[in-house]
């Protein structure tokens, strides 16, 4: 063996810095937390989430609602993680059955593993990578579920990992996909929507007080041939745009910009109000009679959609009963994760005079 080779061979892992590296892949302790149990509780206990993992929200709040017992079928419609997943089998005491559905190749795959870790193998749990607007591919297996959670949420995973495009924080492709084998990326979007399309889209998926003038940017940098292929880059051109703020509030406002800008990209990207609005179509056809469906959201857009499903369906009969007013996380969870504070919780219960098409 050569000098080369031998160095290769010895290489050593970059040293693990201080408790929170801010390199996502030099953070390989949080990234194996079966492994560093000390350095992950460390890491929460100061409200934060650890790289590559996600904490569930209003756990307990959900159980409450859907009052799973042994025995019964059920529905974790966003997997993610799998933190409500879990929660939910622990409820079924190895009895009856959950489905869950994850549009995510790369993350569902490490979840599955996870899980089945736990204990939890094909005998309770089938796990399908499939959007959850298909959950009619289910019922025609003659599927019905005595309980449905769906969380809106973007899981921490895709949030902290770069390469995802998610975070105008940190530098990576400008990509957006929940899944990055399908469809277009937002980088691609940028390089031929309209000035006007683009303001509406901003408006509509994220009430962008300055929509204007950020489309404006955009195009007009598009037109002078810069291309928008990464995070950072996007994140510069919203704080050109910006300039019109006084300088003592900029900075504040180019932060809440960027993050409804992210969000409205990454909306349209993925067709969510189209996929949430089919969901809720379809999902009472899916549900036994009295079955329970709870759905957290994390913006007003979405929250106004199944909003007005519930109250729709309800009148109709379908629903005998749906959340009057939202449930939010304790001010003790909000505490404890950030990320928790933007929840809505709204539910309801399937009639019991309504038949099953």
């Amino acid at each position: 063996m050569d000098g080369k080779e031998q160095e290769q061979k010895h290489k050593r892992r970059v040293r693990y810095q201080g408790t929170h590296p801010k390199n996502f892949k030099e953070k390989y302790k949080e990234l194996n937390p079966e492994k560093h149990a000390d350095t992950i509780a460390k890491i929460l206990e100061k409200g934060k989430t650890p790289a590559g993992m996600h904490i569930p929200i209003c756990v307990q709040e959900i159980l409450d609602f859907l009052q799973i017992k042994p025995g019964q079928i059920g529905l974790d419609a966003t997997l993610g993680y799998g933190g409500h997943t879990s929660a939910m089998l622990k409820c079924l005491e190895q009895e009856g059955h959950l489905y869950a559905l994850d549009v995510d190749p790369i993350e569902s795959k490490k979840t599955k593993e996870r899980l089945k870790n736990l204990g939890y193998d094909s005998d309770i749990l089938t796990i399908y990578n499939l959007n959850f607007c298909k959950i009619d591919k289910l019922g025609k297996q003659g599927i019905l579920f005595d309980f449905v959670l769906a969380d809106l949420g973007v899981s921490s995973m895709q949030i902290d990992n770069p390469d995802r495009g998610f975070s105008f924080k940190k530098e990576g492709p400008l990509d957006l996909r929940l899944n990055p084998e399908k469809g277009i990326t937002a980088a691609e979007l940028l390089q031929t929507i309209s000035k006007k399309e683009l303001e509406a889209l901003l408006i509509e998926n994220s009430d962008e007080p300055y929509a204007a003038e950020i489309a404006r940017t955009i195009v007009s940098q598009r037109k002078r041939g810069k291309t928008i292929s990464t995070t950072t880059e996007l994140r510069q051109i919203v704080g050109e745009a910006l300039v019109i703020v006084p300088l003592s509030q900029r900075k504040e406002a180019v932060k809440k910009s960027c993050q409804r800008t992210f969000q409205a990209l990454r909306i349209e990207v993925n067709h969510e109000f189209d996929v949430l609005t089919e969901f809720l179509e379809k999902l009472p056809h899916l549900l036994n009679k009295g079955g329970r469906v709870a759905i957290l959201t994390f913006h007003s857009g979405e929250d106004r959609l199944v909003k007005q499903s519930f109250k729709d369906l309800l009148r109709e009969g379908v629903y005998s009963e749906v959340a009057r007013r939202v449930i939010r996380p304790s001010i003790e969870e909000c505490n404890r994760n950030s990320r928790a504070s933007s929840a809505k919780l709204r539910w309801a219960i399937k009639s019991s005079g309504e038949l099953n098409e």
